[in-house]
């Protein structure tokens, strides 16, 4: 949607980025009274952080099981509220959002599992440690059973990363970005049909496409945007 980045309060004047706050409560007084001013821009970007500090010590008291349902509801908030267009501005796909995706689905497999392994565990409790920090685990760490999770993980955020990509090009026309971004959400859909079932190899490398796009536009860097066509058409 488009909104005015600037609030004004209506009790003492004070003006304010509401991209930055995404709130219209006026910081200097409180008041609730506040108006939009200056022009509109496209927002998806909500300001919310990402907080695990309190699942840590839910699971280092407890389970990861008991853990699950909390944390669940939490990620998918975040997700939910995560979106990569602030004020006209395209961002990047972060790390950030990419381990929450994970967490998401590597708690989901080990919070099914009657018999979780150790490995599965600890790989759970890594990314918990990490996801909001911007971390994510690198590839070799990965275990063979988290390898679909986080196929599929990525694979639903580079999903929302490219519907808000597409919102950005109709603002900002770019007939070859555009058709670039058709073969990576071919790829996308592709692994969500397979349920994630992928290498991990392949997951990177849409995560690396959806990034070079964003180079692509933001810098107007054709190397980029070969670079993402080139990265593409290696996964045929």
């Amino acid at each position: 949607m488009e909104i005015r980045g600037e609030r004004e309060c209506k009790e003492c004047d004070h003006r304010w980025s509401y991209y930055e706050t995404g709130s219209v409560s006026c910081p200097q007084c409180g008041s609730l009274r506040s108006v939009g001013v200056g022009d509109r821009a496209r927002h998806t970007a909500m300001q919310v952080d990402l907080d695990l500090s309190a699942h840590r010590s839910a699971v280092g008291d407890g389970s990861i099981r008991d853990a699950a349902p909390a944390l669940k509801s939490d990620l998918r908030d975040y997700i939910r509220k995560t979106g990569y267009i602030r004020g006209g501005e395209l961002l990047p796909l972060e790390d950030t959002p990419l381990a929450a995706h994970e967490l998401l689905h590597a708690v989901d497999v080990v919070a099914r599992s009657n018999r979780p392994t150790d490995d599965e565990q600890l790989y759970v409790i890594t990314l918990l440690r990490r996801a909001d920090e911007g971390e994510r685990p690198d590839t070799d760490a990965v275990p063979d059973s988290m390898t679909d999770a986080r196929g599929l993980a990525y694979a639903e955020a580079i999903d929302a990363y490219c519907r808000d990509l597409s919102t950005w090009l109709d603002d900002n026309p770019n007939p070859e970005v555009r058709t670039t971004l058709e073969t990576l959400s071919n790829h996308r859909k592709r692994v969500e049909a397979l349920a994630g079932a992928v290498s991990l190899s392949e997951s990177e490398s849409l995560v690396e496409a959806a990034r070079e796009l964003h180079t692509a536009l933001v810098d107007d860097d054709l190397d980029a945007l070969a670079s993402a066509r080139d990265t593409l058409a290696a996964l045929f």
